[in-house]
């Protein structure tokens, strides 16, 4: 019997042995978890030893217990290539959920600013009025300085022939009506490109905010 039982132990460790023998270096400052450590390579062969394996680095390692109950799992050991794609998509992962948290948020505070397509109605209207206000004011101004510029035209009338004898405040008061008559064309220019942003602006929001509001709708009693 006592034959017998140390036959099985040494053809154990006959068995055991080499593949115990094969400790691979650990990374340095990888965490080893305590353990046996087992796995099937490529080949089929089941390993065991008391950290990492290396011929097991491209596939899952079991950790066991002394018990012989699965105590931890580690993933494939991946290359530097696996590791910068691994960290670009989780990168491209992570900015899709940030993008998608901030739409959430915008469209919160879409609803909550405009509840109803009324309200967006007047806000709009209020926009385009403020800006009405101000191109109204520049075409006041430029209608005065056109009545300025006829007055101005009179007296150049007697220096027709030869501009250059006008007095030489005449010449200045035509060069200053000049300017600022471009200057508020090109102020109403852009109020009125202005107009058309504020509008596109509100267009877009009212495409949102139409689907925001059917998804919000209260469902319909029956």
């Amino acid at each position: 019997m006592l034959l017998k039982s140390l036959h099985k132990t040494l053809l154990l460790a006959a068995l055991v042995g080499p593949v115990w023998a094969q400790k691979p270096p650990v990374a340095p400052g990888a965490p080893v978890i305590t353990g046996v450590y087992t796995c099937v390579d490529a080949k089929g062969r089941v390993l065991t030893a008391d950290r990492p394996i290396a011929d097991c680095t491209d596939r899952e390692q079991k950790i066991l217990n002394p018990s012989g109950t699965v105590k931890a799992k580690i993933g494939p050991t991946l290359t530097a290539q696996e590791r910068a794609e691994q960290e670009q998509r989780e990168k491209r992962e992570a900015d899709e959920r940030n993008r998608a948290a901030d739409e959430k948020r915008r469209d919160r505070a879409l609803l909550t600013r405009y509840p109803t397509k009324a309200v967006h109605d007047q806000e709009r209207a209020e926009a385009l009025a403020q800006i009405g206000v101000v191109v109204q004011a520049a075409k006041n101004r430029l209608e005065e300085l056109a009545k300025q510029r006829g007055s101005i035209d009179q007296e150049m009338e007697f220096y027709k022939k030869d501009p250059e004898k006008a007095p030489a405040y005449v010449r200045r008061q035509l060069e200053e009506n000049v300017q600022s008559q471009a200057v508020q064309r090109r102020f109403i220019s852009e109020q009125e490109a202005e107009i058309r942003r504020v509008n596109v602006r509100f267009d877009d929001e009212l495409v949102r905010l139409r689907q925001l509001w059917t998804l919000t709708a209260p469902a319909p009693s029956r």
